[in-house]
């Protein structure tokens, strides 16, 4: 499993074959001026939410690549309106899709799309393909309800908001990694705009007094688990 940052909260996963996005946030990123959208491949593109800065570029790359826009059956809703294909999901609920095991759990924020149209409750995605599990908690609060993940799941990476302000922050996330059996941990959701930028130094170090290994990667960096 190969996963890529490409700014923000957005992610290109690969495994089983396949190409996988998550909440495409690019061109409306100067931090990710380097990456075009026309170049990426997409076999599905996972949303947490409706928020344009997760949900920018998720049409355009949709339409031209033909993938799948998994995600609650809100936002699934709206872009087979706009035919596209999609996959619709509800918390709790799981589907095997043929690169993996995809749940939908929950996350404490809000969700609606730029145009005011209702985009359902936020979530998170747990991912259980290849032997390699991983959680993308998408934007959230630190919540009790991740401390369900481990009873079903045991995560080999999880993917945590850290930017503070509309999410959870450093100290938080470090709890999260407790509730979810995790110490192995890739920071998103930091630094795009002033309200949630970050200390990298300082948040790393949090981690590693605690035992757990904070990464920040650059755009366009990838890990490989």
């Amino acid at each position: 499993m190969k996963i890529t940052y490409f700014g923000h909260a957005s992610l290109g996963i690969e495994v089983g074959g396949k190409h996988i996005l998550v909440d495409p946030f690019i061109t409306g990123n100067p931090k990710a001026s380097a990456i075009d959208i026309n170049t990426l491949k997409a076999d599905y593109i996972l949303l947490t939410h409706a928020h344009g800065d997760h949900i920018l570029d998720a049409e355009a790359i949709a339409k031209r690549t033909d993938a799948t826009i998994v995600s609650n059956a809100e936002i699934a809703s709206y872009y087979a309106q706009r035919e596209i294909k999609a996959h619709p999901m509800n918390h709790g609920g799981s589907w095997q899709f043929d690169f993996g095991k995809v749940r939908y759990v929950n996350a404490i924020h809000s969700s609606s799309f730029p145009d005011g149209s209702y985009g359902g409750n936020p979530g998170g995605f747990v991912i259980e393909s290849e032997h390699k599990n991983i959680y993308i908690a998408g934007d959230t609060a630190l919540t009790y309800d991740m401390k369900l993940i481990p009873l079903r799941t045991e995560l080999d990476l999880a993917i945590l908001p850290i930017g503070n302000n509309f999410t959870m922050d450093v100290e938080d996330a470090i709890i999260a990694s407790d509730f979810i059996e995790c110490d192995k941990i890739l920071g998103y959701h930091f630094d795009t705009f002033g309200y949630i930028e970050i200390n990298h130094e300082e948040a790393i170090r949090k981690f590693f007094d605690k035992g757990k290994d904070l990464m920040l990667l650059e755009i366009g960096e990838s890990i490989e688990l």
